[in-house]
């Protein structure tokens, strides 16, 4: 189990000097720690690389069990977190929700049974869970919806006379990120948000190539629904060029979705995953259509709930069947290590949602505020935008993110957070970085990326078993983004590396 480091009220105070325009720190002041000296200095020359002569560093190092700066550079400085704003998110959340947190989806009919036809509506309540997909089961996406229908089998229904209502009120219907690109609309990055999802609000669509040249590729769709419509606008390629030059538009506030491009013979089956439209409706749909495969038909139709003008009174109802999600522990895990928007994006409003009955960004970042700026956050300067960090808008601090990691540390949840993150040459969006050095199964850190921006904040072990706390976050930088990994990668090892006893 990781060890639990807590912090002194007093730390280093006006004992370590920066200097503002290099980030080094007074040699003088260091105590004849001729190691800490060194480890600065090549701290310095990394973060001074003239390719970033163009962009800006943003840096703190700290060390978790004293507290002394190991290394800043601009750490007051406002930055682009890209996916390290679901540090915020995911730690807030650990504390508001818990790591015991499940969401519960119910079932209910609003009618009578009579020779095996439901007289009334099936209706959907949702609650804002993100895990009703085939993420943990196995691929199977409609497996929830399956095990429903059997429930109704087992009830003695075999026709529902009326109609499929998903019930999604929840959330608020706002359904993007504050200063998310237009062009994400498409991307399963920017799935939309919603009181009741599904597969991720996604489908899934897989292209294989055809057998001869310039046959069109064929097309699947995952689940298999009629609720988006697929213009092929492929053609299979010769085996000698070896391309996929695939591409996909979901056409604005529809749900077709227009497949371009070439594929050639000797590539494998390509999956992508494409976003929906109107993520309840397309539950819904899905539910239908699961239900007629079971053999249970239903006349009406599919509907979100904003759509039919009334609000539902559920005292009568029947409760008939329910989901119960993975606890909170899981789904951090969900969104951390792959860095998975979506779910961020949820669970930012369920935050809201559980405090002040409506899920929205604006409630959810009434309780991530007060529980950031008990860790030391300055939440009056911070810029929220969103979740998960897609919006351009998000602005932070390394000394925010810095805090934050602190802050949980000290809390009875740590653990659950701590494991959440990928781990370096293990898994997650840092798998492959770090590989065959200390830094490897050490690190556990935050990723975060987006145009000319790249992050990594979290914990790294020297090798005397000292814990320290970084965030480093390059912006604007032109060069290409291997450069700056590297340079954070080089930085942790060091720190992996490091020894006061040398």
């Amino acid at each position: 189990m990781m060890k639990k480091y807590f912090l002194p009220i007093a730390v280093l105070g006006s004992a370590i000097m920066m200097f503002a325009g290099c980030g080094t720190v007074s040699s003088s002041l260091d105590g004849g720690d001729t190691s800490l000296e060194q480890l600065r200095n090549s701290l310095v020359q990394k973060f001074d690389d003239p390719q970033f002569d163009n962009a800006h560093w943003g840096v703190l190092i700290k060390s978790l069990k004293s507290g002394e700066v190991v290394y800043a550079r601009n750490e007051k400085k406002m930055f682009m977190p890209a996916s390290n704003m679901k540090l915020f998110t995911t730690s807030s959340a650990t504390i508001a929700l818990t790591p015991n947190y499940r969401y519960f989806t119910e079932v209910f009919m609003n009618g009578q049974v009579k020779d095996s036809t439901l007289y009334g509506d099936l209706i959907l309540k949702g609650s804002g869970d993100p895990t009703i997909s085939g993420r943990y089961n196995d691929g199977n996406v409609t497996e929830t919806f399956q095990q429903w229908a059997d429930t109704l089998s087992f009830l003695g229904i075999k026709k529902i006379q009326g109609n499929l209502i998903g019930d999604d009120n929840c959330f608020d219907d706002d359904v993007y990120g504050d200063g998310w690109a237009a062009g994400y609309e498409t991307d399963y990055y920017a799935a939309q948000p919603s009181g009741i999802s599904f597969n991720d609000n996604c489908v899934d669509i897989t292209i294989t190539p055809g057998a001869i040249t310039g046959d069109t590729c064929s097309l699947s769709v995952d689940p298999a629904t009629s609720y988006v419509t697929l213009i092929n606008q492929t053609s299979t390629a010769d085996e000698a060029d070896s391309v996929n030059t695939i591409s996909f538009l979901r056409k604005r506030g529809t749900n077709t979705i227009v497949v371009r491009g070439s594929l050639s013979m000797n590539k494998k089956p390509y999956l992508e995953s494409v976003t929906v439209d109107n993520p309840t409706l397309y539950t819904m749909t899905v539910l239908k259509e699961v239900l007629a495969s079971k053999g249970i038909a239903a006349s009406g139709q599919p509907i979100d709930i904003d759509d039919t003008g009334d609000s539902l009174h559920y005292n009568g109802f029947q409760h008939v069947a329910s989901f119960t999600s993975v606890p909170y522990a899981v789904i951090v895990r969900t969104i951390n290590k792959p860095s998975q928007n979506f779910y961020a994006e949820q669970v930012l409003r369920t935050m809201g949602k559980e405090k002040y009955g409506i899920g929205s960004v604006d409630n959810g970042r009434k309780v991530a505020f007060d529980i950031l700026g008990q860790w030391g956050v300055d939440t009056a300067r911070l810029q929220y935008a969103d979740g998960s960090g897609l919006s351009r808008m998000d602005l932070i601090t390394p000394r925010d993110i810095v805090s934050i990691l602190e802050g949980i540390s000290r809390e009875n949840s740590f653990l659950p957070f701590y494991e959440s993150l990928p781990i370096a040459g293990v898994d997650g969006s840092i798998k492959n970085r770090m590989k065959g050095t200390r830094a490897e199964g050490n690190v556990h850190a935050k990723t975060g990326y987006i145009g000319y921006v790249r992050s990594l904040s979290g914990y790294v072990t020297s090798a005397d078993g000292e814990m320290f706390v970084f965030s480093m976050i390059a912006n604007n930088y032109t060069v290409p983004t291997r450069v700056a990994e590297k340079i954070q990668n080089d930085v942790c090892v060091e720190l992996a590396n490091f020894s006061r006893t040398k």
